[in-house]
């Protein structure tokens, strides 16, 4: 199975998320050039488990770990036992600053809609763990929302990033620029940034290499 199709209606039997549906396959256009000589990915953050699904799929040539919160891992299971792929496996328990990271090292790590939903502590702890989750050349994918310049880049941002707030005090669209800060002190450099459908954005950092570092 190398392509994936979104359920014609959503599935009553496991969790579903219209987002991620509609955002799937501008991401994956995306992964599919950044992760094409990749064989190991860490999905972050896994939610409901549909993009593991979608993205495994698509990407055969892929080892897709999903990993999430305690709380998601039926959902997950739900989705990846109907995908019954082999090239997916998870979730692993995955609390940022609760849990250990997993073993790496990875060839990439993915993560969609999280930095706007974790503690800023977690963001700082996400990529301050790459050096040892990435093997050395390996890239970080974030795909979400973000402010540039301390200025909201669509016009529903204000209104999304209240709510977010109203949730969670911690909770909000992070600055790129000061996200950009914490990938270059964990010897990250940034290879792209994919403007995407209601404007999100999809960066792409990749760690240093040993002759780099030298």
């Amino acid at each position: 199975m190398d392509v994936w199709r979104s359920p014609r209606v959503a599935p009553h039997d496991r969790p579903y998320a219209p987002s991620a549906e509609r955002n799937a396959a501008p991401i994956l256009n995306v992964l599919r050039e950044v992760l094409a000589d990749c064989v190991s990915v860490l999905e972050v953050g896994s939610g409901t488990g549909q993009h593991a699904v979608a993205f495994a799929a698509a990407l055969p040539h892929l080892h897709w770990t999903t990993a999430d919160q305690r709380l998601h891992h039926a959902g997950i299971r739900a989705w990846l036992g109907e995908a019954g792929l082999p090239n997916l496996s998870g979730p692993l328990s995955l609390e940022i600053g609760v849990d250990d990271f997993p073993a790496g090292p990875f060839d990439a790590v993915f993560t969609a809609n999280t930095l706007h939903y974790m503690p800023w502590a977690a963001v700082e702890q996400l990529f301050a763990a790459m050096p040892a989750v990435l093997r050395p050349g390996g890239r970080l994918v974030v795909y979400g929302p973000f402010r540039e310049g301390g200025r909201f880049v669509s016009p529903n941002d204000p209104d999304f990033d209240a709510a977010l707030r109203d949730g969670a005090p911690y909770r909000g669209l992070r600055d790129i620029e000061t996200v950009e800060g914490l990938a270059v002190a964990a010897g990250l450099r940034r290879v792209a940034a994919h403007h995407m459908p209601a404007d999100n954005r999809c960066l792409v950092w990749q760690r240093r290499d040993d002759a780099d570092e030298r």
